[in-house]
């Protein structure tokens, strides 16, 4: 046979089976003990329901396995079980080619029913078509804080604009109008009466009192009805910047009713504004603690609920949005472009774009905005049960990539059909539950409800001796189920007065599985199965058999040994749990000659060290007490005759200790230098030598013993230091005493000189002396 033609069958034996390179089927098969616990086993086990399909000896799970595996082993097909996936769709419009004022069909189909097998998945094909013409309620929910005043002045000339807009999408097109500002409390808007109800600044004509949200216009499709009633519209004010603008959309979500949206119809929130927004857990700066309910609270177009509940979180927002399939567009200012395209990634099927100064190009925005929403087309699910898996598979010109969370098509223009593959897989038996799949921004949806299969359908009679066993028992699926007091393979042993749980005891091992799940308990005894090569398992528990034991070199034993029981009997010359090794001790030789120096022992030409001796030879220890101190009591008796050990110095030391006293070290070793019991020290070496606690010792003849104390010294010391302490106490006495002295007379020296006498003459005093001047006298 040349090259070629072995290409050819090759080729064609790859054909063969079920597909080129498909996978093969695999059946993981864990305890079997029925058809229920075969089929639970995995998505390709099958059971196989004929009589005496099992040899002598096999137990009843070889009658689980592949399909093809059976078929080799004798079962015919209709003797095979296993459940198949089954589905069944149950509604199946047509899809609409356009829009004739009546329920559209963009979605098909629309309801279907799985019955399937856990673990084995199954594809089913959802199709969608954009009908032409499909209505289109577009409300346009405007920020009139002050800063948008400009902007006011033109939306209220867009409504021709926005209809002609409208119109070449579908002429089945209505608006609405909504505006907002914020709560009307501090610290968000200005609560002094002539300020609610005057916001803006003084030299503003025309103002609005302050107002949370309030409804303008329901669906319309009268132009002129949008001009008016949005031109009667003024702007109002509040302080701070972001606004409340989630809590305008939530109500315009939840109030359907109240705003006109139809049942029927692309929904699509226009968001403009030109500031951020106030979300969940702001409304504490107000003293507002309850939290959003996501209800309607509109009375006379106007949100009562304003100042008393928090506004929504955003995680709420998008499941009301998603839940009344609206879709909002973000027309906001450049500067907020940013903010709101963050919003935009959390918010399902919504679009951003950026607003002139003046909202003069709000209307392309709109156009631009409807396009990009409405030409990616997004498949994905709700209430999907726990175990259970989607995998989405688009089928379009544009497709993303496959995902288990959605499916997307891009760039899909109206008409145009697609499809997408949808697998479904469950993980684990369950009752009957439905989850829907579903287009955001659609109203169509598919509900898939989904049930498992997990019993086997057998042709037998549950209730009916069969003569297969023994006429003491039923067939169910082929095995025999024994009446009371029977059991047993074919239900051919009778317990009599014995309980059936104490004879399945005894053919339990250390209370483990019964006869190891080698063998099946027949009257309170096991009977062992065959392996798979034929050869059967033995001991009293069926727990040995001599087909698995350790391998080396893909050699069972390494060919080395005999398998007994799961373990290796080694020939002659052999060793290791796998016989790998000859008993060989060279590599397992020391310097000295000694076989891992009598601390270990040689396996496999390595030693196998005892307790915490290092390889490669057991010379080192880790982790060992010192030797310097455990041989200390034993150097001090051998050298020196003292210690606790020296009145059985020979019975204590002598057979592990070689020593000899020496005036100078002569070998090489660890030098150890420790206090012996009279104080002095003792300096030696030890070196380990043969064995686990032998040692041969070199103690210096010499101790070191320190001069004992002289008591003349210590007296005399003791008497010098008490006299000196007296005499620095005296002198830190007199010097205190001398210090207050000191301090007492400079206090005195000092009010001295600050103390002023007055000197004047004593009006009372009269001198004793008198004197009188002689007139006539000159002088000379």
């Amino acid at each position: 046979m040349d090259m070629g033609q072995s290409l050819l069958l090759l080729l064609l034996l790859l054909m063969g089976r079920d597909g080129l390179c498909e996978q093969e089927e695999v059946c993981l098969k864990s305890e079997i003990n029925s058809c229920g616990d075969c089929i639970k086993s995995g998505p390709y086990c099958a059971w196989c329901q004929k009589l005496d399909f099992t040899k002598p000896g096999e137990q009843e799970a070889v009658r689980c396995d592949t399909r093809r595996q059976l078929q080799l082993r004798g079962c015919q097909m209709e003797d095979i079980i296993s459940p198949v996936n089954v589905v069944n769709i149950t509604k199946d419009n047509p899809l609409s080619a356009s829009f004739v004022q009546e329920e559209p069909v963009q979605m098909r189909p629309q309801m279907i029913r799985l019955n399937l097998r856990p673990g084995l998945p199954s594809t089913f094909t959802v199709s969608f078509k954009r009908a032409e013409g499909y209505p289109v309620d577009l409300y346009y929910l405007m920020d009139l804080s002050y800063s948008m005043k400009d902007d006011l002045a033109k939306v209220q000339n867009l409504g021709n604009d926005l209809f002609v807009a409208l119109a070449k999408i579908t002429k089945y097109a209505k608006i609405g109008f909504g505006a907002f500002v914020d709560k009307t409390v501090l610290p968000y808007t200005n609560t002094n009466k002539e300020k609610l109800q005057k916001p803006c600044d003084e030299d503003e004509q025309y103002c609005q009192a302050a107002f949370g949200y309030r409804h303008v216009l329901s669906m319309t499709s009268s132009a002129s009805e949008f001009r008016v009633k949005v031109g009667q519209q003024f702007i109002s004010g509040n302080l701070d910047s972001p606004e409340g603008s989630l809590d305008a959309m939530m109500q315009a979500a939840v109030c359907g009713d109240k705003l006109g949206w139809r049942n029927s119809s692309t929904r699509l929130i226009v968001l403009a504004t030109d500031a951020g927004f106030h979300m969940a857990g702001d409304g504490k700066l107000a003293g507002i603690l309850e939290p959003n309910d996501e209800q309607c609270h509109m009375e006379n177009q106007l949100y009562i609920k304003s100042n008393h509940m928090d506004y929504p979180s955003v995680g709420q927002l998008a499941m009301q949005l998603e839940k009344h399939n609206i879709q909002p567009i973000f027309a906001v200012t450049q500067n907020m472009e940013a903010v709101y395209k963050d919003l935009s990634k959390m918010i399902p099927k919504s679009e951003v774009g950026v607003l002139s100064a003046d909202s003069r190009n709000v209307v392309q925005l709109i156009e631009n905005a409807y396009s990009r929403l409405s030409s990616k087309v997004t498949v994905t699910h709700d209430n999907l049960p726990e175990n259970v898996r989607v995998q989405y598979n688009p089928r379009c010109d544009n497709p993303e990539p496959s995902s288990s969370s959605k499916g997307v098509c891009n760039d899909v223009r109206v008409g145009k059909k697609i499809s997408f593959d949808i697998t479904v897989t469950t993980l684990s038996c369950m009752e009957e539950e439905s989850f829907t799949i579903k287009l955001p921004g659609i109203r169509d949806t598919l509900t898939v409800a989904l049930s498992t299969n997990c019993e086997c359908q057998c042709k037998d009679h549950k209730d009916t001796p069969h003569p297969h066993c023994q006429s003491k028992g039923s067939v169910v699926c082929g095995v025999c189920s024994c009446l009371e007091g029977h059991v047993g393979q074919f239900c051919n042993c009778s317990i009599g007065d014995k309980d059936e749980r104490s004879l399945k005891e005894s053919c339990r091992r250390q209370n483990g599985t019964e006869c190891e799940g080698r063998g099946d308990c027949e009257c309170g005894r096991c009977r062992c199965h065959t392996s798979e090569s034929g050869k059967s398992y033995y001991g009293e528990f069926c727990q040995c058999d001599d087909e698995h034991c350790e391998k080396f070199q893909n050699k069972q034993c390494a060919g080395n040994g005999d398998c007994k029981c799961g373990r290796c009997v080694c020939h002659d010359g052999f060793e290791g749990s796998a016989c790998q090794c000859k008993k060989d001790v060279t590599e397992c030789l020391t310097p000295n000659n000694t076989v891992c120096y009598g601390r270990g022992e040689c396996s496999c030409g390595l030693c196998k060290c005892h307790g915490t001796y290092q390889p490669p030879h057991c010379q080192k220890c880790l982790g060992c007490p010192d030797p310097c101190l455990t041989k200390m009591s034993c150097i001090e008796c051998l050298g020196f005759e003292l210690g606790p050990f020296k009145k059985n110095c020979s019975a204590a030391c002598r057979p592990s200790i070689e020593h000899v006293v020496v005036d100078k070290f002569t070998m090489a070793g660890k030098e150890c230098r420790q206090k012996d019991s009279e104080g002095c020290w003792v300096t030696f070496k030890l070196v380990q030598t043969f064995g686990m606690d032998n040692y041969t010792a070199e103690i210096l003849k010499k101790r070191d013993c320190p001069e004992p104390p002289s008591v003349l010294a210590i007296i005399g010391g003791s008497v010098a230091a008490v006299a000196l302490i007296g005499l620095l106490l005296l002198m830190l006495v007199k010097i205190l005493i001398y210090m207050k002295d000191l301090k007492a007379w400079k206090k005195f020296e000092n009010e001295k000189k600050r103390s002023k006498w007055a000197e004047a003459d004593n009006p009372l005093f009269q001198n004793a002396t008198t004197t009188v001047a002689n007139p006539t006298f000159t002088g000379e």
